[in-house]
């Protein structure tokens, strides 16, 4: 598949329905996917961090391999879009062990960040509140985190800082 060039085609829903149904459980067709993904072609990596979510959503297991890779990729000065769709799929996927201290140490930074979109900080929320229930250490971190930002965040923000900060009573 000339994966490249069909992510370039066009950025849309359809095209990207199109290429995750391609690629549906074929390993390579995925190993290709994030060779793009974490690669340095601005346009490309943007593009195919949709699909990487998509796919990711459908078959968490294809990820396995190149979670490491794909968690340390946020370090890098990435696009948003890649922030976004890695953050979003992190609450798809079982984390291993060896990789919850940098993914915590990389959420609590993308959530305490004035820089960081709305949508990047919910992810980003939501993937520490999972790490928390296997780590309640980290509960009051999180409280702290959230309660500073409520009275700045926009309505999506706070409702999903409320539900979360509700959670974290019972955690």
């Amino acid at each position: 598949m000339e994966l490249r060039k069909a992510l370039l085609r066009e950025h849309s829903k359809a095209n990207t329905e199109y290429l995750v149904d391609k690629i549906g459980t074929d390993q390579e067709a995925f190993d290709e996917l994030i060779i793009l993904f974490l690669g340095n072609e601005y346009r490309v990596t943007q593009r195919a961090a949709w699909v990487v979510g998509n796919c990711i959503e459908a078959h968490p297991w294809l990820v396995e391999k190149h979670l490491k890779s794909v968690i340390e990729n946020l370090q890098n000065p990435v696009h948003d879009a890649v922030k976004r769709n890695v953050l979003r799929v992190l609450q798809y996927v079982d984390i291993p062990e060896n990789l919850l201290g940098i993914t915590t140490e990389i959420c609590f930074s993308l959530l305490n960040s004035a820089k960081s979109p709305i949508a990047i900080k919910a992810h980003a929320m939501s993937v520490l509140f999972d790490i928390v229930k296997k780590y309640p250490d980290l509960k009051e971190e999180l409280k702290i985190s959230i309660e500073d930002q409520m009275p700045f965040g926009s309505a999506g923000f706070v409702s999903r800082g409320r539900r979360i900060l509700k959670a974290l009573e019972k955690v």
